[in-house]
This record gives C-alpha cells, sequence and structure tokens, in this order.
C-alpha cells in the first residue's frame, strides 16, 4: 500500500539564498513571469523584498506562499500594502488574504506552472481544488487589489 505524499516543509537554506540572489535579476526582468515583492517589515517598518511568481486566476490576481508562513506572509498580513516590480514597471496594491475555499483553485494552478514547487504540497496536479483547498491554512493565498478599485467602493 502507497503511503501518502508528505509535502515538504518550509524553504530550505539554499532556496532562501538563491531568493536573495534572483532579486536583481528578476527586478530586470529576466525571469520570466516572477517579479519583486516589497512589503514592509512588521518590526522596524524597513522595506522587505523577495521574488515571487503572481499567477492569475478567474481574472483576478494572486500570490501565494507555498513555503507556508513565511517572514513575507507575516509583513503582508501586518501591512497589506506592497508594492510588485519588475523592470521599470512598480505597482502598488492592497492584499486580501483569501479563503480556503478560494484558495483551493488558486494553489491548483500554482502547482500546475511552478512545478518547483510541488513537494511542497500534499496534493498533485491533477487532484481537485478542493484538494488544495484542505492544505490552504499551510499554503496562505492573497488576492492583489488596486487600490483604486478600493476608493470606487
Amino acid at each position: 500500500m502507497d503511503e501518502p505524499r508528505r509535502p515538504t516543509t518550509g524553504p530550505s537554506r539554499l532556496r532562501i539564498a538563491l531568493g536573495h540572489a534572483l532579486r536583481g535579476p528578476v527586478r530586470a526582468g529576466l525571469i520570466p513571469h516572477a517579479v519583486v515583492l516589497t512589503v514592509t517589515g512588521r518590526k522596524r517598518g524597513e522595506p522587505r523584498s523577495t521574488p515571487i511568481t503572481p499567477i492569475e486566476v478567474g481574472g483576478r490576481h494572486w500570490l501565494v506562499s507555498p513555503y507556508g508562513t513565511v517572514e513575507w506572509v507575516k509583513n503582508l498580513r501586518a501591512d497589506p500594502e506592497a508594492t510588485l516590480a519588475r523592470r521599470r514597471t512598480v505597482r502598488r496594491f492592497i492584499a486580501r488574504e483569501a479563503s480556503a475555499a478560494e484558495a483551493g483553485p488558486v494553489l491548483k494552478r500554482y502547482v500546475a506552472i511552478v512545478p518547483i514547487a510541488r513537494p511542497y504540497f500534499s496534493a498533485g496536479p491533477q487532484d481537485p481544488a478542493g484538494a488544495f483547498a484542505a492544505e490552504a491554512d499551510r499554503h496562505p493565498v492573497f488576492e492583489v487589489i488596486d487600490p483604486g478599485a478600493l476608493d470606487a467602493d
């Protein structure tokens, strides 16, 4: 009988170092689909940046933390205003954390297009969105909202 797949937990030191090394090339637009997320640090209020791959699902844009509640997630929860940068374009946005039901389809799509993140998920690319929703508490998902859209309400 096959044992259930256990996901890898948290980013390794190598992955963290790689993230730091990739900030420049990502910002320059040399890494396809990746952008630099900059959040305000919750302790000192200083900008904190990390490369990230935003995705589009259902006509909306999302940020996924495949490695769990990492520092950028904690900072974004403390202050949801942040920026995404690529080349000379900087986009300000407000983040809204997704519910598990919303996160399911987003996580399923993320695993399909970012294969390097698959070991961190119990659900696989062929599993239904509900399987991803069941592990949404381990992979925070945020909707990227244009601040102007909030003013229109």
